[in-house]
């Protein structure tokens, strides 16, 4: 199919889909005139390029562990690693999240702060007037 088809049928763009070849996780056929060409695996590869999108992997680590990907029990259409030695990647991966998250939440706390603390409309007047009285 064509990458137009496969846009279609996985529901993301065309600019998506090269991006994805680019960056090693995608490799179509090509057809004599250029064309890319793909199979029907592709449109369950794009699913699982996508869920570990989603999950806040970088492509780099998308590359290296998308190959012992497999469907996990249950609905959702969940991915689990199919070899153990994924999981240092994986787990390195969550803690690196996690340490954002923690990062994220500090700012927002000293923002919610900053906000809390500022003087009503009119307590301070011209505190935010223009440093040359206009």
């Amino acid at each position: 199919m064509r990458i137009g088809e496969l846009a279609r049928r996985a529901q993301v763009s065309g600019r998506a889909l090269r991006y994805y070849e680019e960056q090693g996780l995608l490799t179509p056929d090509r057809q004599p005139s250029g064309y890319r060409d793909y199979g029907e695996a592709d449109v369950e590869t794009v699913r699982r390029i996508r869920v570990l999108l989603a999950a806040g992997l970088p492509t780099s680590i998308i590359a290296e562990v998308l190959p012992c990907m497999v469907d996990a029990a249950g609905p959702g259409g969940a991915l689990a690693p199919g070899c153990p030695e994924l999981l240092p990647h994986l787990e390195g991966e969550r803690d690196r999240i996690a340490a954002a998250i923690a990062d994220l939440t500090a700012a927002h706390r000293l923002l919610a702060a900053v906000i809390a603390a500022t003087p009503a409309m009119g307590a301070t007047p011209g505190a935010c007037a223009p440093a040359d009285g206009t």
